[in-house]
Parts: structure tokens; C-alpha cells; sequence
């Protein structure tokens, strides 16, 4: 206690934000005090650094080096300056923000600490979507992209997001690069902050939001013009994100018609005030956009998630709330049976190990190459002559030529365009689940996601179900229980894959990017008409959902 004191009362003279400054004095007071919270506080705080990745940095926000604030912040963008300057001789990069609370403050001093140290800092005019940002980055020909965000994290995290130009074609970073990078910011973060070199940056025009919301229009017009009044009734929300005026810009150049915005969630708002956990994944999120639905009496309801990189869809249902959210995997084999039926029998389909295998029973059916990647969107936008890709959490990617990130106002543009064109026949979203389920079979998928607060429980839960892998789930005989991090399977990561007799298959893995351990499953059937077939999947997904759980505690 005592060496992680001194750690914070050192971290306390130097930082630069007033307020974290603030807090941590009162905290460093309770914990000398003898307040258990305060001391379990300055242990955490202390006890190391806020770890980068291939997903930047994402945590908590406060003071200390393993949150994220202005100090830590600064120290990543220091070292990624260094990482930029050994590459190039004139490296830049372009900095985009959400609507969180910090996220403004963090990318201004990015910028300040990146022009500081010779590379070419450009901002972007305003708070603004992930994919903008990473859209920016080939369109203005930049080294790298800084998105400050943390996505659908709780309210109280931040994050760093980090994406390359040239070669990389506006991708986020994978390995070998983040751990170079990860080198660099250690050794920047040897100096105080207050001695680092600032600069001034550049702030982009609105030309960069232009042609992007003129790029992704065109997503939307490719191949039909018939949208006017005779789509859908739409009801969308931005959870309290960045998402509404990007998306009401582009649906507008693409000749839709308005969607009904959810009032109360319409603006940014880093309180989150209205969602427990700004996640369209999570129960309870779309309940507001739910009952403007029902009242406006829409036919579909959209949402994207804070930074507006994520689509939920939901469809209405006879359930309780009249409505029914569609799962990633749903919308993911919809866009890609669209894709398909568009690419003639030319490009390549691909979606990360843990989404639906239906995706490559599509491309099969229509002589396209199907790439099963790692987790994670920045494996999937990687493929080469890559025509559709996505990830069962929600995101999609429909227009690789644009952004080579999951795009969540692209993908809610494709999706319309889906719907209008089957309204004006008039079927719906849901009818065409029902074909898809007659054309290739049902391929049904639930998860199971299990939120810790103590982060040990993670590797435990893991290692339990190594040692003691189940023989037998709902019933059905387990033929295999395969490690993917081993070698002889690739050593894919962390996840633990079990292959049913009866078809099924159930993986298991930490989560990327919150303190969950989550469950896949997906279940296959091909008996009976399409909507029987369904009935089959879905119910077995469920069963073995209730098998799991268990295992998990």
C-alpha cells in the first residue's frame, strides 16, 4: 500500500487534468485514513499500466496508469508519434472523437502531443462516428487514425483506437505492430507529460464528413431507386451516441425517406441516461425505441450503438413487447445473401470464427470463397478481395472499398435498402429469413455472457472448462473439444470449441473488450419447411444455452 501511495501522490503533482488531480488527492486522504474502498482504489489504479493492444487502450476512466486519462493518453499518443516518425520521414494522422465525457479534451491533446513531435496532426471538425474516422484516414492518405471512443463500454470507460494507412489500407493495427507501439509508449512514458514538445494541429474541413456521407449513400443507390414513401416505417435511435446527424445526412443523399428518432436517446450524451450499459445487445436497450415503434405504428426499428460502427435491427414479433432484435448473425447471413446475390459469383464472403457458419454454406451456393478469421473486426476488414464481412457482435462491413472497418451507418443503409426493396414486394425482413431458412437450411445462433467484476474470474472459468471439458451438452454427445490456442489448431486464441453429434457447436471466450466470458452457439436444421426449420435451430440453441450456464458459475 504504502509504494502505491507514493505512486499516486507522485502521479497527482504531475497531472495536468484539474479534476483527476482532485479526486485522486481525496482518495490518496481516504486511503491514509484507513478507508478500505479508497485503499482498493490506489491498489488498482497503481497496480500497473492500461495495457496496449490490437484494440488500442479501453478502461475506466480516472487517475492513475491504469485508467484512462489525460496523462495516459498523452503517453500513447507520444509513443505512437515515435512508433510513426521510425517509419516515414512525414507521417501524419487524422483524429476523430465520440460523445463520451473526455473524449473531446483526450483528442485535442493527442493532437497537441502528435504535432509536437513532427507528425502532421489532423483533427476532424467535430465529434463525429468511428467509421468516419477510419474513412478519413485513406481519404486524406494519412500514416494513422486515433479514434477516442469506447464504443458500447459502460458510461464510466474510454478508450484509443488506432488505425493504419498505406499498406494497412485504413485497418486497425494487429500484431506485430501494437506490441511495437506498446514499446514506444513505455519509453515515452519515462518523461513527464509536462515536458513533451506540443504543436498545433490542423482541423479538417467538412469536406472529409461530405464525402464520406456521399460514399456511403452510394451504398444505397447502387442498384435501386424505389425507396421513397413505399419503404418501411423506420424507428431509429443513436443511444445517446454520434450516429443521428451522420445517418440522417447519408439516408437523405440516398433519397430515403425520414426515420422517426427516439427523442429521449437522439443527442450525445456520455451519461448514457436512459440505458444501463449503452450496448443495443444488452436487454433493455431498445425498450425505449420499442414503444415509439408500437405508437408510430413503424415496421422496423434500427439502432446504432455511441459510435455508430454497430447496426442493431429489430422486427416485429407477437412476443410480450411486440418487437423481436434480431441477432448479429440474422443480419450478418441477410446482408451477406444480399452481397452474394449482387457479386456474381466474383469476391470473397468472410466472418470471424465465433459468427454463424451459414455465411459459408452462402458462399458456397453462389461460387464465392468464404475466409473464416480470428475474432475481432480488424482480422475480417483484412481479407483480401473482400466483398462482405462480419462479426456476430453487430458489425458489418458492406462497403470495403470505403472503409476497412465495421460500419454501422453503411451497414443500417444496406439494410434499408434490403427492406424497401422487399416492402415494395411486399415481404419484410422477417419473410426473408424464412427464405434464406428454405434456400440453405436455418442456422440459428444465442449466446450466453456471463459479466464478472472480479477480472481472476475470467482465466478461471477458462481453465476449468480446459481441464474438465463437457462429454455431453442437452443431450447430444460432445465428438470434440478443441483448444484454439494450441497449435496444432492454429493458435487462434483464447477460445475453447465444442462440436455436437447432432451438428451443433459451442465456443467459448473472453471478451476483447469488457469483463465477460461469453458463449456461442449456433445450431443448424434442414427438416421440414423453412419456418419448422427455424422452430428446430432456435430450440436447440436454446437447450444448449441452459446446459451451459452451469458450467459458467
Amino acid at each position: 500500500m504504502s509504494t502505491a501511495l507514493e505512486q499516486a501522490r507522485a502521479w497527482a503533482a504531475g497531472d495536468p487534468d484539474g479534476e483527476t488531480r482532485a479526486a485522486l488527492e481525496a482518495t490518496i486522504t481516504a486511503a491514509e485514513a484507513g478507508d478500505q474502498a479508497a485503499q482498493a482504489e490506489v491498489a488498482d489504479a497503481f497496480s500497473g499500466r492500461l495495457q496496449f493492444g490490437t484494440a488500442g487502450l479501453r478502461g475506466r476512466m480516472g487517475p492513475g496508469p491504469n485508467r484512462m486519462n489525460r496523462v495516459v493518453v498523452q503517453q500513447a499518443s507520444a509513443g505512437l508519434a515515435d512508433f510513426l516518425t521510425g517509419r516515414e520521414p512525414h507521417p501524419s494522422v487524422v483524429i476523430g472523437w465520440d460523445g463520451r465525457l473526455g473524449s473531446e479534451r483526450f483528442a485535442r491533446d493527442a493532437a497537441a502531443v502528435f504535432a509536437g513531435r513532427g507528425v502532421r496532426a489532423i483533427l476532424l471538425p467535430r465529434l463525429l462516428p468511428t467509421p468516419v474516422t477510419a474513412f478519413a484516414v485513406r481519404h486524406l492518405g494519412a500514416s494513422a487514425g486515433v479514434m477516442v471512443t469506447a464504443s458500447h463500454n459502460p458510461p464510466a470507460d474510454n478508450g484509443y483506437k488506432v488505425y493504419l494507412g498505406g499498406d494497412d489500407e485504413g485497418s486497425q493495427i494487429v500484431p506485430p505492430v501494437d506490441g511495437a507501439i506498446a514499446v514506444h509508449i513505455e519509453r515515452a512514458a519515462a518523461t513527464p507529460v509536462a515536458d513533451y514538445p506540443r504543436g498545433e494541429a490542423e482541423v479538417a474541413g467538412e469536406g472529409v464528413w461530405r464525402a464520406y456521407v456521399e460514399a456511403t449513400a452510394a451504398v444505397g443507390q447502387a442498384d435501386q431507386g424505389m425507396q421513397g414513401a413505399s419503404g418501411p416505417k423506420v424507428v431509429y435511435t443513436p443511444m445517446h451516441g454520434v450516429g443521428l446527424e451522420t445517418v440522417e445526412a447519408v439516408l437523405a443523399e440516398a433519397g430515403f425517406p425520414p426515420v422517426i428518432v427516439v427523442p429521449e436517446q437522439a443527442q450525445p450524451d456520455g451519461a448514457f441516461p436512459t440505458v444501463d450499459f449503452p450496448n443495443p445487445e444488452e436487454p433493455g436497450a431498445l425498450d425505449l425505441a420499442m414503444a415509439l415503434a408500437t405508437a408510430e405504428g413503424a415496421e422496423l426499428i434500427v439502432a446504432n450503438d455511441p459510435d455508430a460502427d454497430r447496426l442493431a435491427v429489430a422486427v416485429p414479433d407477437d412476443g410480450a413487447t411486440g418487437w423481436r432484435m434480431l441477432t448479429g448473425n440474422e443480419v450478418g447471413l441477410l446482408l451477406g445473401w444480399d452481397a452474394a446475390r449482387s457479386a456474381r459469383g466474383q469476391g470473397v464472403l468472410a466472418a470471424s470464427i465465433v459468427s454463424s457458419p451459414g455465411l459459408g454454406v452462402i458462399a458456397e451456393v453462389h461460387g464465392l470463397a468464404f475466409v473464416q478469421t480470428l475474432t475481432g473486426f480488424k482480422w475480417v476488414s483484412r481479407v483480401p478481395g473482400l466483398t462482405f464481412g462480419y462479426e456476430e457482435a453487430l458489425g458489418y462491413l458492406v462497403n470495403p472499398g470505403t472503409v476497412r472497418d465495421k460500419d454501422g451507418v453503411s451497414a443500417l443503409v444496406r439494410l434499408l435498402t434490403l427492406a424497401s426493396e422487399l416492402h415494395e414486394r411486399g415481404s419484410s425482413l422477417s419473410e426473408e429469413l424464412l427464405a434464406l431458412a428454405g434456400e440453405f437450411g436455418a442456422f440459428e445462433s444465442g449466446q450466453v455472457s456471463v459479466r464478472v467484476t472480479d477480472l481472476a474470474r475470467i482465466p478461471a472459468i477458462m481453465a476449468a472448462l480446459r481441464a474438465q471439458p463437457p462429454t455431453e451438452l442437452a443431450g447430444a454427445r460432445v465428438t470434440a473439444a478443441d483448444d484454439l490456442a494450441l497449435p496444432e489448431h492454429g493458435e487462434i486464441g483464447d477460445i475453447l470449441r465444442f462440436t455436437l453429434d447432432e451438428g451443433s457447436r459451442v465456443m467459448v471466450r473472453p471478451s476483447g473488450t469488457e469483463p465477460k466470458v461469453k458463449v456461442y452457439i449456433d445450431a443448424t436444421s434442414a427438416d421440414g419447411p423453412p419456418a419448422q426449420r427455424i422452430r428446430s435451430a432456435r430450440a436447440r440453441v436454446e437447450a444448449l444455452a441452459e446446459a451451459m450456464r452451469p458450467l459458467l458459475a
